[in-house]
């Protein structure tokens, strides 16, 4: 069950815990403790806006933890569907949830804290389909999910503006994480970072950057995405969208501008990307024009160069994707049967490595694939699959452990035509079948018996891995390439993509360049 503001009821017997900000009182939920809310940093606006998140201000007395924060400024539709969102009642978006079995300083479980996904522009933790309380329950951990900063207000590369300051707003939370969680019944020294989409590419690079180290102790990526930006295109793309808001692309000159102007201006550039081609190459027609930044001081490198170099083998890695990333985003956009063989030519050209020598080799890899089934397949290996198994081949490089998974199960939609596509995992890694995509992807919200037993599966595997670092199959090792199949039965197997990760064998994924 959610909470939203119309929703929450005083609750003067509720569960308190004082944090290094003051006390909040959250509500009982099922045998949970639920605390809703909690600002980790100030609100980023007046003369915060564009900066590096800036402590919280403390409170005096208790405060009610009942509602989510209200969402950062985000764009409200994705891939032709409409994301509904409630005016925002204050400018507090940079807040954390918590779900713990009991808020006993004494207790020292796990910690999981999610790091949601949506394109980095948009998505936030008040979002159904987060409901932790099954995952907290299920494996008796403590569970948090945060807010942080998208598109222009996050990502977008100002003067007089640091990068990457929604990785930054991460990095704070993770902070609070380690100042606070104790006293909600977690265990500081067993922080485990979870997340899917651009939550998992925000885990990546947060094990490249120097200011989250020692934060946390586990990652998981679900569904890494392989697009960080050169600095070069970061500005360049910055510049258009300062244009689409008549503006210059400086901090001073955008802070008078109101976030959803802002908002709006990025909506308006994504529509017209494809038309920027020649400047931005693969990034173009992906709509999206937010992501990381290898800036050389707040990401100093690529998680793959970083991880490659050995900076993560003190951490325990999962990492894993699922086989048909990309007819999500094929049928959102109503492409669905209509791939022509001259539109898989221009997909194949533009991501497989090597260009037209890229394409023959898919053809050659694939000889009775349909233009379509060749469209989706290179860009769920470009944009998801390869640069997942890439973080596990560059850890296990730089002297550390990964284990991977690949979701091979196809979800039960009414048409057939998602099969095991981005996204299906949040809905039964957290048992929300009928929330957010879930509607999509489990008609009537229902979920089938093998859907279930995949839930469960989740439901041990990831609490285990951030108890002890083990989920409970062999680590990844680029001889046998054993990984977690999960299907209707799971297995362990050799990873069951290998002609796709031949075809990529030596591309490392480098920071996407300005070309003209």
């Amino acid at each position: 069950m959610t909470k939203s503001e119309s929703q929450v009821r005083p609750d003067a017997d509720g569960p308190v815990v004082r944090t290094a900000s003051g006390a909040v009182r959250g509500l009982r939920e099922q045998g949970l403790s639920v605390f809703r809310g909690i600002p980790f940093a100030a609100p980023p606006v007046g003369p915060a806006r564009f900066q590096a998140p800036r402590p919280s201000q403390p409170w005096d007395g208790v405060r009610e933890a009942y509602a989510f924060g209200p969402p950062p400024p985000q764009e409200t539709g994705f891939a032709g569907r409409t994301v509904p969102l409630s005016p925002p009642q204050s400018d507090d978006w940079l807040t954390v949830n918590v779900w713990t079995p009991d808020p006993d300083p004494s207790a020292a479980r796990p910690v999981m804290v999610w790091i949601h996904g949506g394109a980095f522009k948009l998505g936030h933790s008040g979002q159904p389909g987060y409901d932790s309380q099954h995952l907290a329950r299920a494996g008796d951990v403590v569970v948090v999910t945060l807010n942080y900063r998208l598109g222009m207000e996050g990502f977008a590369l100002w003067a007089g503006a640091p990068a990457n300051r929604g990785l930054l707003d991460q990095v704070a939370a993770l902070e609070w994480v380690q100042e606070n969680i104790a006293a909600f019944g977690g265990d500081p020294a067993k922080v485990t970072v979870f997340g899917e989409s651009a939550g998992a590419g925000s885990i990546a690079a947060l094990l490249a950057m120097p200011r989250a180290r020692g934060l946390f102790r586990r990652a998981v990526a679900q569904s890494a995405p392989g697009t960080f930006f050169s600095a070069d295109l970061a500005r360049d793309m910055a510049a258009a969208l300062a244009a689409e808001a008549d503006r210059e692309p400086t901090a001073a000159d955008l802070a008078t501008v109101a976030p959803q102007r802002l908002t709006e201006a990025g909506a308006a550039l994504g529509t017209k990307m494809v038309q920027y081609t020649a400047r931005w190459g693969q990034v173009a027609p992906t709509t999206v024009p937010f992501g990381p930044v290898v800036d050389g001081e707040i990401l100093p490198a690529t998680p793959w160069q970083a991880l490659a170099s050995g900076v993560g083998r003190d951490i325990d890695l999962l990492v894993g994707h699922n086989r048909d990333e990309y007819r999500l985003f094929l049928v959102m956009a109503g492409l669905y049967g209509k791939v022509t063989d001259d539109l898989a030519t221009a997909a194949l050209r533009m991501y497989a490595p090597g260009g037209e020598t890229g394409e023959k080799a898919y053809r050659a890899a694939f000889p009775d694939a349909s233009a379509e089934q060749l469209f989706a397949r290179v860009q769920t290996d470009w944009l998801f699959a390869l640069p997942t198994l890439r973080l596990a081949e560059a850890q296990h490089a730089g002297g550390g452990r990964a284990h991977v998974y690949e979701l091979t199960w196809p979800a039960p939609d009414s048409g057939g035509e998602l099969g095991a596509c981005h996204a299906l995992d949040i809905p039964l890694l957290f048992g929300t079948y009928g929330a957010d995509l879930g509607a999509l992807l489990f008609p009537g919200g229902r979920p089938t018996p093998e859907a279930e037993r995949l839930t469960s599966f989740f439901h041990r595997a990831w609490p285990a891995f951030a108890r002890t670092g083990d989920p409970g199959w062999p680590a990844y090792d680029p001889h046998s390439r054993l990984v977690q199949v999960l299907d209707a039965e799971p297995e362990v197997a050799p990873y069951p993509e290998e002609k796709n990760r031949l075809l990529w064998e030596g591309y490392d994924f480098p920071p996407l360049p300005l070309l003209g």
